[in-house]
């Protein structure tokens, strides 16, 4: 009579440093671009998220654009609030946007020449 014997090897799935750049990029999206709640979600250290965008271009380049996507996402919301008339957003993007205009609280000066040059009695 044969012997039953059970199979205890358990299947051992590795996880590559590619698998985990890609979770931690579905984290940084989900956790709105901000870095350190992106490392805690998938256990890794912000040493470890420096060292692969130092590495990786294309890792870098990635989370970039989890950035940008997060700033188009804010941008999209101000036009909405524009266009409902919200007058703090229209004064918010004219600041910002509306400054070649004139719309800016302080003024800015651009020296064309040397400030030992300029007679401030003539001005």
């Amino acid at each position: 009579m044969a012997k039953k014997t059970q199979n205890t090897s358990k299947k051992v799935t590795k996880v590559t440093t590619s698998d985990k750049k890609e979770k931690f990029l579905k984290a940084l999206k989900l956790n709105l671009g901000n870095i350190s709640e992106g490392c805690k979600a998938i256990n890794i250290s912000r040493q470890t998220y420096y060292r692969w965008i130092d590495d990786d271009q294309d890792f870098e380049s990635k989370c970039k654009n989890v950035s940008e996507s997060l700033l188009d996402l804010a941008e999209n919301r101000l036009l909405e609030k524009i266009n409902d008339y919200d007058t703090t957003s229209i004064i918010f993007f004219l600041k910002t946007k509306g400054r070649k205009r004139g719309y800016q609280e302080k003024q800015e000066l651009e020296l064309t020449k040397p400030i030992s040059e300029i007679n401030f009695e003539e001005i």
